[in-house]
């Protein structure tokens, strides 16, 4: 069994793309992941709200978290994601991902995207593809 703390430490050094966005694995579990991240004036889009690429960009990172914590390396292979609310500048945006389908090339996760306050911002399913290289921590 994989140390989940050492699994969020590894995820927060080695997503250097996350990283920059300041997205930050709070937890893993077995079946699960979150993430958080405070909506900054570089998160807007040109109308003034959190750019979707944020919300999409945490679903993504919650649910691959999800999935190292299995001791492999994964690549996401679908994804879908639904849009229903905007976060503000100084937001509090939390993505956790919950395992649904746990098979031996291929799992599932669902993931819900809120605010501080537990507003549903929205909610994505993801698909990865386990790969054959373990996850060295």
């Amino acid at each position: 069994m994989l140390d989940f703390e050492k699994v969020a430490a590894y995820r927060n050094t080695h997503n250097r793309f996350a990283r920059k966005l300041g997205i930050v694995v709070e937890a893993v579990t077995s079946g699960g992941a979150r993430v958080v991240k405070t909506i900054e004036e570089d998160d807007l889009n040109p109308l003034g709200r959190a750019h979707g690429g944020v919300y999409f960009t945490m679903a993504d990172s919650a649910a691959g978290s999800a999935m190292v914590a299995k001791g492999y390396g994964a690549v996401t292979v679908n994804a879908s994601y639904n849009f229903f609310r905007s976060a503000q500048v100084g937001d509090v945006v939390t993505a956790e991902a919950v395992e649904v389908k746990s098979g031996r090339t291929l799992c599932v996760y669902d993931v819900r995207v809120t605010d501080q306050n537990g507003t549903l911002l929205g909610t994505g399913t993801f698909t990865f593809y386990r790969l054959e290289e373990k996850i060295e921590l």
